[in-house]
Order: C-alpha cells, then sequence, then structure tokens
C-alpha cells in the first residue's frame, strides 16, 4: 500500500507513526514544504520570550530520525501544488532543486495545515509586518527585536497574539495591541476579559481597542481614528487552512477552506483524508462541524486518520473547543460555547458566574478565581464554561470539558466527587459552587 501525507508536522506525522505500527508492508512517502519536520509551534512565543532557549528544543524528531529509524520516506522543501483524482498521483515542486515531482498514492492524506492571514493593509509587506507559525518565522523576528525596537505593535489578541505580548514585554519593549473589537481575547465573553484587560494594564501593555488598521508606512501605523509608532508589527489576525491547490478537485470544503471530513477523517473524495488545521473539527456542543484549530485536535485527528488508513477502524469523537492559555500571571481557560455562540446559533441559555477562591479560603495563599458556566434554561444541560485566575482554572475547566464529553448537566456537576483538602481545594469546588449558584 502506498501512503502519501502531504504535510509534516503535528497531523501528518501522527498518521504516518500509526500506519508503520499497523502497515508493516507500508510505503509511506511525506511531502513537507518546509525544512523542518514534527516541532512544537505552540512553543514558538516562549523562544522569542526566552523562556525555551532555541528553536531547536521543540523539535520532536528531525527528519533523518523518520528516515532511518521508521523508514519514511520523508522530503522536505516539497510543495504540492495539484491532485490527479484519476491518475491517484500529487503533483508539485521541489525546491531543493528547482524540479517538478509526481508521486502515486492509494491512500492519501491532507496535512498541510494554515498559514497566518494577513489583511491587504495599504504599505503591508513581509518586510514590515511579522507572522509567528513555524520556526523560520520566529528566527527571523527573533533577529529583528534588536535594541533599535522599542516600540513593539501586535495586531490581533487572539491566543498567539496575547502569548507574543507577554513575551516581548520580556524583552523591554513597549507593547501595544491594537483590536478592532471592544475587547481582547474573543473567545471568552466580555465580562469575563475584563480580568486580562486589568493584566495587560498592570504589566504596562497599552490596549487600542475599537480601532481598524487603515495602513502601514514609515515606522508608523495608521488606523480610522489615530496613528502610532511601530519600530516593529507583528500579526496576528487568524489563519486560513492551506488548501488553495484543492480548489479544482471538488472536495468538500466550508467557506473558508477547510476540508470537511467524517468520523474517520475521510473527505468526500474516496482514498483522501484530511487531519489537523486544515480540516474541519466536529463540535459536541454545537453539534456542527467546526474549525478550531489547535495542537491537540491535530495530533489526534492525525492518529485517528493513520489508524482509519491502515485498516484499523477508530472514530473522532469531536472536540469541546477546549484551550487554555498564560497571560503573564493569569491562566485562562474555556471550553465548550461562549454567550456570542449561543445566540449566533439560537440556543437558549443561562449564566452563572461567581469569583471564589483556587483552594480553601481559610488556606494561607488562597487567590481570586473567576468562574463563569453556560447552561441550558429548561434542561440544565451544560453549554459552556470559563475559568480565569492565577492558578487552578485549567484544572477546572477540563472537568467541564469531560462533563461536555458526557452531555451533564449543572445539577450533575453538584455531584461530581471532585478531590479536597485545604490546600488544593475546597470543600466544594468552585465549578460546584458556581453550578449551584445556577437558578
Amino acid at each position: 500500500m502506498r501512503y502519501v501525507i502531504i504535510g509534516g508536522d503535528a497531523a501528518g506525522m501522527s498518521a504516518a507513526m500509526q500506519i508503520v505500527r499497523n502497515d508493516e508492508q507500508a510505503q509511506i512517502t511525506v511531502l513537507e514544504k518546509g525544512p523542518i519536520y514534527s516541532y512544537g509551534q505552540c512553543g514558538l512565543p516562549y523562544v522569542i520570550g526566552g523562556l525555551i532557549e532555541s528553536t531547536e528544543k521543540l523539535i520532536a524528531r528531525s527528519v533523518d530520525t523518520f528516515r532511518s529509524k521508521y523508514g519514511i520516506d520523508a522530503r522536505i522543501l516539497h510543495e504540492v501544488s495539484s491532485i490527479n483524482l484519476k491518475q491517484k498521483t500529487v503533483s508539485g515542486t521541489n525546491y531543493e532543486n528547482g524540479q517538478p515531482f509526481t508521486v502515486p498514492y492509494d491512500r492519501l492524506l491532507i496535512a498541510t495545515g494554515a498559514s497566518p492571514a494577513v489583511p491587504k493593509w495599504e504599505g503591508a509587506i513581509a518586510e514590515n509586518v511579522h507572522v509567528v507559525k513555524t520556526i523560520p518565522d520566529t528566527e527571523q523576528l527573533i533577529q529583528n527585536l534588536d535594541d533599535s525596537v522599542q516600540d513593539v505593535v501586535i495586531i490581533g489578541a487572539g491566543y498567539i497574539g496575547l502569548e507574543l505580548a507577554e513575551n516581548i514585554h520580556r524583552l523591554h519593549k513597549q507593547i501595544r495591541i491594537i483590536q478592532r473589537s471592544n475587547h481582547i481575547a474573543k473567545m471568552f465573553d466580555p465580562d469575563m476579559s475584563k480580568h486580562l484587560h486589568s493584566e495587560a494594564e498592570r504589566h504596562g501593555v497599552i490596549l487600542t481597542l475599537n480601532e481598524q488598521i487603515q495602513a502601514i508606512e514609515d515606522g508608523q501605523i495608521k488606523t480610522n481614528q489615530n496613528t502610532y509608532k511601530a519600530d516593529l508589527i507583528i500579526a496576528s489576525v487568524g489563519i486560513r487552512p492551506n488548501t488553495n491547490f484543492l480548489k479544482d478537485t471538488g472536495m468538500n470544503m466550508l467557506d473558508n477552506g477547510a476540508i470537511i471530513v467524517n468520523d474517520k477523517m475521510e473527505t468526500s473524495i474516496p482514498d483522501i483524508y484530511a487531519a489537523g488545521d486544515c480540516s474541519t473539527h466536529f463540535h459536541i456542543v454545537k453539534q456542527t462541524q467546526d474549525y478550531i484549530p489547535l495542537g491537540t485536535t491535530a495530533n489526534k485527528q492525525g492518529r485517528i486518520a493513520g489508524l482509519n488508513m491502515s485498516g484499523k477502524t477508530r472514530l473522532f469523537s469531536g472536540i469541546t473547543g477546549t484551550s487554555v492559555m498564560k497571560f503573564f500571571d493569569l491562566i485562562a481557560a474555556s471550553t465548550g460555547i461562549i454567550e456570542n455562540d449561543a445566540k449566533k446559533l439560537g440556543i437558549p441559555y443561562k449564566t452563572s458566574s461567581i469569583q471564589t477562591k483556587d483552594i480553601a479560603g481559610y488556606y494561607p495563599g488562597a487567590l481570586p478565581l473567576h468562574i463563569k458556566l453556560l447552561y441550558h434554561p429548561d434542561t440544565g444541560l451544560l453549554l459552556g464554561g470559563q475559568a480565569i485566575g492565577i492558578n487552578g482554572a485549567e484544572k477546572r475547566i477540563d472537568v467541564l470539558s469531560t462533563a461536555l464529553f458526557n452531555n451533564m448537566t449543572i445539577e450533575e456537576l453538584e455531584d461530581l466527587d471532585l478531590s479536597y483538602s485545604p490546600p488544593v481545594n475546597g470543600v466544594w469546588d468552585p465549578i460546584q459552587q458556581a453550578a449551584r449558584q445556577a437558578k
């Protein structure tokens, strides 16, 4: 069986390893357009901030390891530009020698990931607007963050934008975040993201909200309201699936280009699978195909794709949209849906919000923890949760994600048998406290 995988990172190599383990006769070819395989993209901001000493620390397995230890034909600088569905081949350009290539397949996995979106602002070019998605992106940014740079502007306030703000702040730069909406971290409701606003201001990060970029020129950013000095600019305004090369295949996709897959990671075309940031992710709460690109999901989907490609049936159960980030001294985590999601989907909801302590309130060192739950007003079914605090937010969100995965109600949260000891928790866990306040 000839397996071809387009993309040599999380989803692609997770699939490749499952094929290696389950098909001893497998002929596996991986086509990666970049020079590096299998690395932790989520660690890139922390290399910039100096917490991780080099990008090499993020590489899980080298290209040579995949070749010599696992017998995979792992190619670098091979960019696929087309698929011939009748002949079952993929074609593109080998940038090592500038020559075209064509590779036949019996089963194909598309794991091409996604690329940062950079809107067509006037004056925006690669030389003056950085993005952070790959190791070369990161190394170029580090090189440019020299002593001459004092004012750094980050456009966009999602996970990556906020993590970059924290880590570049460690380099003693002045940070301004420009966000076109009225609050940062739009994966949280405004009443929760206000805690992140306060944290930004506490560390001297300037938040410029409700402004849209119009032009970039001569070390300045012009918005629809003001002009700001910018020695260095980073765009962090989202990503788009790398699927343009599939436009003539007729493959089913979302409007943003994400490939629609079923629970076996199969696409609408026989013998072609997709996984990771280029594909859809079934959302358990929304009950629809969604696009929430995260490293955890890419690894899971890649593993499931590899199992099914090699004849071992395994189904993808879906996601609850669980995520977490560190922003200076705060941990912010969420799962399920937020109020805006519920409104868009027409889902009735109520909320329960509390400020409590991460451990027993009387124990030394207890810290504030903010919890918010969304639930259905008629059935009590849990719909989502958010947690922000210095300590303990991630534990609570993982419990809530498990509850969502198992379709639990707000009342059933109260019945969970969660651990208690004054140094680590209160007798009623914070999520149970929030559940008890639900009306």
